[in-house]
This record gives structure tokens, C-alpha cells and sequence, in this order.
């Protein structure tokens, strides 16, 4: 569930400890019993008349277990395609929170930007933050710091489309915001004499 890839059998086995042929027959098992199936049933025929240890007829979860491209990967069941659909574009559109918008503002405004840059203008850690935004489209990878190896960060054009802009450079000035800087002009040009 938490790799983005089908999980290999050999793969799992290493991961288990298990040998391939065990962790074959354990995903197999799986598979029948996420499919409402109990371990001896052969069909679906047969399971919907077995009853299992609690009384109950074993029905179908709303996850499978499906061997795709070589690999195992759990799925929502086609039945339920709707519903999660729903929860999952809720989630998508669900308003960022104070420190998304922070961080967010950081990467616009400083990008590229590596992650230990953006936690050091915050002076908070935003690992979770930056994964939270590339999931949702907003920031994206623009390559690694040549110097440090560090990878760094960019906004991405769904950022744009969803602020209404054509580039980064349409977003507003901040200086005009910043308190304290009556005066700077003057302080810039006595250090330059």
C-alpha cells in the first residue's frame, strides 16, 4: 500500500524473510480471501454458501489483491470505484494548511529552492510539507544543486493555473509588504561608498 510500484514476490520475500514459493502462496491466499473467498472454497459458488468462524458468509472486502505487471499491488474493488474517487478529489481539493501556504510561498518566490533551504527560511523541518505539495501538483523536481547534490524544488504550471497567472514572474513584490525597511535604499548605498 505504500510503494508506488506492484511489490514483487521476490521482493516481498526478501523484505519477509520468507522463501518466493511461501510468499506466493501466502499472496494467493490473500487474493481468495479479499475476494470473499475462504481458503478451501474453489469457486464463488461454493464460498457463498460457507459460513466462517463467526457465522457469517464471507464477503468480498473493498480492496483486491491483484498481480499486475509482475508485481502485487492492493486496489479499491471496481464497485467501489465512486466512492473513493470521491474521497480522493476531495482530498485534492481540500484547502492547504498555514504551513503548505508558507512553504509554497517560499519555493515560488525562491526557486529553485532545496528542501534544507526552504526548512532554513521557515526554521522549521518541511519534508512532510514538500511531499504533501508534490503529491497535489504544486511543486515539482527542477534537478539537483550542483554543489550540494541537494535536490531542488519548483512550482509547476497547475501552480500557476490555480493562482491565475501565466509565470512567476506575475506574482506579487513582497518588498512593498515587508515591515522595516523604511530607508534601505540608503543603507545599500552607504555600503556601497
Amino acid at each position: 500500500m505504500v510503494i508506488d510500484e506492484p511489490a514483487t514476490a521476490t521482493a516481498l520475500a526478501a523484505g519477509l524473510d520468507l522463501t518466493v514459493d511461501v510468499v506466493e502462496s501466502l499472496l494467493a491466499e490473500l487474493q481468495r480471501e479479499y475476494n470473499g473467498y475462504t481458503v478451501n472454497a474453489p469457486d464463488a459458488d461454493v464460498a457463498s454458501h460457507r459460513r466462517n468462524n463467526d457465522g457469517n458468509t464471507p464477503a468480498p472486502r473493498g480492496f483486491e489483491l491483484r498481480n499486475i505487471a509482475g508485481g502485487w499491488r492492493i486496489y479499491s474493488r471496481a464497485e467501489f470505484a465512486e466512492i473513493v474517487g470521491g474521497f480522493v478529489l476531495e482530498g485534492q481539493t481540500a484547502r492547504l494548511t498555514q504551513a503548505a501556504l508558507e512553504t509554497l510561498a517560499v519555493i515560488a518566490y525562491r526557486q529553485p529552492v532545496s528542501r534544507a533551504r526552504v526548512s532554513a527560511i521557515r526554521g522549521v523541518n518541511v519534508d512532510s510539507v514538500v511531499r504533501t505539495l508534490t503529491q497535489r501538483g504544486l511543486i515539482e523536481d527542477s534537478g539537483t544543486d550542483p554543489e550540494s547534490g541537494a535536490i531542488l524544488y519548483r512550482t509547476t504550471s497547475y501552480f500557476l493555473e490555480r493562482m491565475g497567472i501565466g509565470s512567476v514572474a506575475e506574482l506579487p513584490q513582497l518588498s512593498p509588504h515587508l515591515p522595516g525597511l523604511e530607508g534601505i535604499e540608503e543603507y545599500y548605498d552607504a555600503g556601497r561608498m
